[in-house]
């Protein structure tokens, strides 16, 4: 099959993130806008095309002070960075189940090649007759290689704000309706 597009299930997708807080825990939060344009081949995943994204403005850790300065000038600068993307430029498959997906994410203008880990759950067709696959993927940035830089010295040693950032996003899609395809 060659190459299709595929539509993002937004009730079976989410984009969520984690980060130290105060050294020790975590505070973990997600993006409420965002979107996929996949280009996927379910039998030849290392020919797929994807980009993503994401509203910096949605993002929520059910905190309203905390995403109130997450989107200040501190970090994502909503008014002058309203978003951040990223963009695969290869695909490696690992086995059956795993791939490594490389791309430019760019957040605040900044732009830096990261590895997604990413475990294939699986294609299938669903009740409706719609072809459906599903996919995980992780990855680790360092926030400061991207601008976000704000962050301020606890008494006790340590900081606020971990430099470290844990990334993950469940994604369910279909394929768009007219697209041929096995």
């Amino acid at each position: 099959m060659a190459l299709a597009k595929w539509i993002v299930d937004r009730a079976h997708s989410d984009l969520t993130f984690r980060v130290r807080h105060m050294v020790i825990a975590r505070v973990s939060g997600t993006f409420g806008r965002w979107d996929a344009d996949l280009r996927l081949d379910p039998d030849d995943l290392e020919s797929s095309e994807i980009e993503v994204t994401v509203d910096t403005a949605s993002v929520d850790t059910r905190e309203a002070s905390r995403d109130a300065h997450l989107r200040s000038e501190d970090f994502f600068h909503v008014e002058e960075h309203p978003r951040m993307t990223f963009k695969s430029k290869r695909i490696e498959r690992k086995d059956d189940e795993h791939l490594r997906v490389w791309g430019d994410l760019t957040v605040r203008d900044s732009t830096r090649e990261i590895p997604l880990d990413v475990h294939y759950s699986g294609r299938l067709t669903d009740p409706w007759g719609n072809d459906r696959v599903g996919f995980e993927g992780r990855t680790e940035i360092n926030r400061k290689d991207f601008g976000l830089e704000w962050n301020t010295t606890l008494e006790t040693g340590g900081v606020l704000v971990g430099e470290k950032v844990e990334i993950t996003v469940d994604l369910e899609a279909t394929r768009q309706n007219g697209e041929s395809g096995s």
